[in-house]
């Protein structure tokens, strides 16, 4: 008969520690596994939220957009007449994706500002002799003198942007770029020019619906070029390009303003409300004006209308 060893207690209590150690490494590895499970699901949640905020947002009606902005652009001419009369210099970055509702703001704001005291830049490609000069130096020129206003719709960040992402510039110039950047700013400051960076982000199926508009109406063919169409096969990279941009200019002196764009009217309120905040301003007194009589006609015989080339009344 086969001899059976009897069982001893030291036996027993070992099997059981091991039966123990076995289902805690099962439970820890099914803790393990839950928690990346959760953490990959909380992952998706928060992007599949933030998509869902976006859609939920609601549109404003034009009546109350109208409305605000008129009650904004009153603002706006008094911090004209005040950067006019205190000698303040004012520049103000637009820069996002294509599409991004830059320019309609920019139009927003200055549609009924003076523009000999806010000026809008849009400087085209860059010449051969522009590219032989140092990076900042074309753009030098567009700075604002005393009791002026500059509104740049693209800057100095086309270097970080789509000269990056399209190869227009070498790695070299690139990494000069961002080292360079943070200090030329600091150095207009320091020469009294208000600063201001805003960046319009657009959801990626926003900016689709944008560019199709633009592609199948004539009044906006104009404004997508074949570089916007790249653009938009390259999103990662610019996403990539934008971040990493941020990580090297978004300093302490000039702060990135980041606007979520989706919808064009809100963005523009929310910009016009923001950039007024930021430069303290007064409503700067002005002497009342009178009208005064027309000059009496004495003596003066006008040449008769039929004399002059009127152009066709159509309407």
């Amino acid at each position: 008969m086969p001899h059976h060893k009897k069982k001893t207690k030291s036996d027993k209590h070992s099997k059981k520690n091991s039966k123990k150690n076995s289902d805690k490494q099962d439970d820890n590895s099914m803790k393990k596994h839950f928690s990346e499970e959760s953490a990959n699901q909380a992952n998706d949640s928060n992007e599949n939220s933030d998509q869902e905020n976006r859609k939920k947002e609601k549109k404003i009606t034009t009546k109350f957009y109208n409305k605000e902005l008129d009650k904004l652009s009153i603002e706006l001419v008094k911090l004209q007449e005040w950067v006019k009369h205190k000698g303040l210099k004012v520049v103000v970055i637009f820069e996002g994706r294509d599409a991004a509702g830059k320019g309609g703001t920019i139009k927003a704001i200055t549609q009924f500002l003076n523009p000999r005291v806010c000026r809008i830049v849009a400087l085209g490609t860059p010449t051969e002799k522009e590219k032989s000069e140092w990076y900042f130096q074309r753009y030098v020129p567009h700075l604002p003198s005393a009791g002026e206003m500059v509104f740049f719709d693209r800057s100095w960040y086309n270097r970080a942007g789509v000269e990056k992402v399209m190869g227009f510039c070498t790695e070299n110039e690139y990494e000069e770029f961002l080292r360079s950047c943070p200090e030329f700013e600091r150095m207009i400051i320091r020469s009294g020019i208000i600063l201001i960076k805003y960046w319009f982000s657009v959801s990626d199926e926003v900016q689709e619906k944008r560019f199709l508009e633009r592609i199948n109406d004539p009044t906006k063919r104009w404004k997508i070029s074949p570089m916007d169409l790249e653009s938009r096969k390259r999103w990662v990279e610019y996403s990539k390009a934008k971040d990493n941009m941020f990580a090297y200019t978004d300093i302490k002196q000039a702060p990135w303003y980041d606007i979520n764009s989706d919808i064009k009217k809100k963005a523009r309120l929310n910009c016009i409300t923001h950039l007024l905040s930021l430069i303290p301003y007064e409503d700067v007194h002005r002497e009342k004006l009178i009208l005064p009589p027309i000059q009496d006609n004495v003596g003066y015989v006008r040449p008769p209308l039929s004399d002059q080339n009127y152009i066709p009344e159509v309407y």
